[in-house]
């Protein structure tokens, strides 16, 4: 295969802070996903050993409820780095309140969903539909995080649960709570499955180290891409000071 001449430049794209809570947040969804589908359909499992011992269920449990507070806190923190972050990590990424957001989301449904257009959209952080993405994926987060803690203030005497008891009665009882709870989980798991295959996928055709960016934090961007993004910014702090 001919390889493609590019002229790139190294840009740092994602901080430490959003690295380190791309990855706990990773293995908090794979950890509530394995111990969730046991807390729903426990098998039956006997040993020979002592009652003391026999206690994996409740251990199944704790895992699941330590790993929730760990992701509640996880998620909380992203939040507040969304206001304090570099601008590819800034929360006014993932709501399209500009007009050239809304073409750049138009652009890469063309691209990565239709396949209708072969030119990669230059983005140098998330694309618009990506990031549209991530928001509609944050507020699950948000549900499941509240349907979890709901269900969880019944049965704990712990102060931060409790803070959630009204979430049940909101939502018309145990059972459509823990229907939401679960449904929710296998969006996660869908989600997972895409975003792994996009995150591949864009690696490959665009050459841009979209992978290793979640672990270095640098991105390879084409020159004229990162320099019309200087450009940008330029005339963005020029009006500003005006």
């Amino acid at each position: 295969m001919k390889s493609r001449n590019m002229n790139l430049r190294e840009v740092y794209v994602w901080e430490l802070p959003v690295r380190f809570y791309h990855w706990l947040n990773a293995l908090c969804i794979v950890i509530l996903c394995i111990t969730g589908l046991i807390i729903a359909n426990p098998p039956g499992i006997m040993s020979d050993k002592e009652a003391a011992f026999r206690f994996w269920f409740g251990d199944v449990r704790l895992i699941h409820f330590i790993t929730a507070f760990i992701f509640l806190f996880n998620f909380v923190f992203r939040i507040y780095w969304g206001f304090v972050g570099n601008k590819y990590a800034d929360w006014k990424n993932f709501i399209p309140l500009k007009k050239s957001q809304w073409k750049e989301l138009l652009e890469v449904i063309k691209v990565d969903v239709f396949m209708v257009k072969n030119k990669p959209v230059g983005s140098i952080g998330h694309n618009t539909l990506a990031a549209v993405s991530y928001f509609a994926l944050f507020l699950a987060f948000s549900l499941q995080c509240l349907t979890g803690f709901g269900l969880y203030a019944q049965m704990s005497k712990s102060f931060l649960p409790h803070l959630f008891s009204w979430v049940v009665p909101l939502l018309g009882g145990d059972m459509n709570v823990r229907l939401i709870h679960h449904i929710l989980m296998w969006f996660f798991i869908l989600f997972a499955i895409g975003h792994v295959y996009l995150v591949f996928y864009h690696d490959y055709i665009e050459r841009r180290g979209v992978t290793s960016s979640m672990i270095g934090g640098w991105k390879f961007i084409e020159e004229d891409v990162a320099a019309a993004e200087e450009e940008k910014e330029r005339s963005e702090a020029k009006a500003e000071s005006v």
